[in-house]
């Protein structure tokens, strides 16, 4: 179900639901939901994009000391490529929301859609900018999947995974001619499956 309602109005039990890693080659699309203690600000929110590494990692922690509630979920390569990158978000998302150890009243979504849920939700364009709760979710799922993609460069060494974190530079391009994709790769994305394909 979803509401159209000003979010600027609701402070409490409102879950943010955000999601990494719907652009990269490789690697799952993981998602986070955060609902927010009141009581327990948290100074500095904001779109993790727009945040260092350092910071960044304080929050990871922070977040998960104060909230609420938090969940980290996540969709595989496979599941992105059978459903494709969109819906395979969604059932990220989903995941988080249920995930949940508190049900919220609310879920607010970044972005200018939102997954089927169990409770009244509604997206927020640029919400990782504007809701603090989304923001918390950002951070969550940048945060985990940055680590884990530093653990994937170390199993799958050439690639350069921890640098560009799978997204298509240059670097992962021709890496990918040269060495051909991974089990991690993304089979449904044009250049991976180009490859396959021996188109290139």
């Amino acid at each position: 179900m979803q509401l159209g309602l000003d979010f600027t109005l609701v402070e409490e039990l409102v879950a943010g639901v955000d999601e990494v890693g719907r652009g990269p080659l490789c690697g799952a699309v993981v998602t986070a939901a955060v609902i927010l203690d009141p009581q327990r600000p948290i100074i500095g929110l904001n779109d993790s994009k727009k945040l260092s590494e350092a910071r960044r990692d304080r929050l990871f922690e922070e977040i998960q000391e104060k909230a609420l509630a938090w969940c980290i979920a996540r969709a595989e390569v496979e599941e992105i490529d059978r459903l494709n990158i969109l819906h395979a978000t969604m059932l990220a998302m989903q995941r988080a929301v249920a995930g949940l150890s508190v049900t919220p009243r609310l879920a607010l979504i970044d972005g200018n859609r939102c997954p089927k849920l169990a409770v009244p939700s509604a997206p927020v364009v640029q919400g990782d900018s504007r809701v603090p709760a989304i923001a918390a979710a950002s951070i969550l799922a940048k945060v985990s999947r940055d680590r884990e993609m530093q653990v994937l460069d170390q199993r799958y060494p050439g690639y350069g995974i921890a640098v560009h974190k799978g997204y298509p530079t240059p670097m992962h391009l021709e890496a990918l001619q040269r060495l051909g994709p991974t089990p991690i790769h993304r089979r449904s994305f044009a250049p991976v499956r180009r490859l396959l394909e021996g188109e290139i």
